[in-house]
């Protein structure tokens, strides 16, 4: 995959005349508990075997990129992943972690339903987590720094200069809030944006309109 069969000839501009910038989002790979099924926010683990092999694996999708800036979530999982893709000094942005899910925090999705059947964490939340709106801010501050100077709805500095191409590493929940927010649509709409471990996602522009460029690859 490269820019080439991603952006249209004739590029959505920015007011300085650059092209509106471009966000990559890559979910960490494989964890123990993303294997099994468990809420995973905050609690600090690692990759496994298969999760460092999706990793690098992502890099390949990626392609030769020459990205203005590269971010990742503070967590060890996201961070590794970081590496693996390529960017070992990858900028640690505190806000760009999971979802912090509270009391369901390592209990398996499973369990978490067979107590409550109609349970859907994008309707019900979390207890003693995260609102989605608390999670939605994290992902507006990360969307503003990267359309910053660019005179988009989400600007929140009009006199930066423009960045063309950027990369997130972070969290399933997360990336699929940050993804209807880019869209402008409320962050609940992240559950029709289903996201697999380690993989490759592009944000972008038609005709001026934020738009899923590429999904879960």
């Amino acid at each position: 995959m490269t820019a080439e069969n991603l952006w249209p000839v004739a590029p959505d501009l920015t007011p300085s005349g650059t092209a509106l910038p471009t966000l990559w989002l890559v979910r960490h790979g494989e964890t123990e508990w993303s294997r099994d099924g468990n809420y995973t926010g905050l609690t600090d683990i690692p990759l496994t075997a298969a999760g460092e092999a999706q990793a690098a694996a992502a890099r390949e999708k990626l392609g030769h990129m020459n990205f203005d800036r590269v971010f990742t979530s503070p967590l060890v999982r996201a961070r590794r992943t970081a590496e693996l893709v390529g960017y070992p000094d990858a900028e640690v942005l505190p806000h760009a972690h999971e979802w912090d899910y509270g009391e369901n925090e390592g209990r398996r999705s499973t369990q978490v339903r067979a107590e409550n059947p109609g349970y859907i964490i994008w309707n019900d939340g979390v207890p003693g987590g995260e609102t989605l709106a608390d999670v939605a801010a994290r992902a507006d501050r990360i969307i503003s720094a990267v359309q910053a100077g660019c005179g988009t709805e989400m600007d929140r500095d009009p006199g930066a200069v423009p960045i063309e191409q950027a990369l997130l590493v972070a969290h399933g929940h997360f990336l699929r809030v940050l993804a209807a927010r880019w869209l402008g649509l409320p962050p609940d709409k992240g559950r029709h944006l289903a996201l697999a471990t380690a993989a490759v996602c592009v944000l972008g522009w038609d005709k001026h309109t934020p738009a899923i460029l590429r999904w879960n690859i």
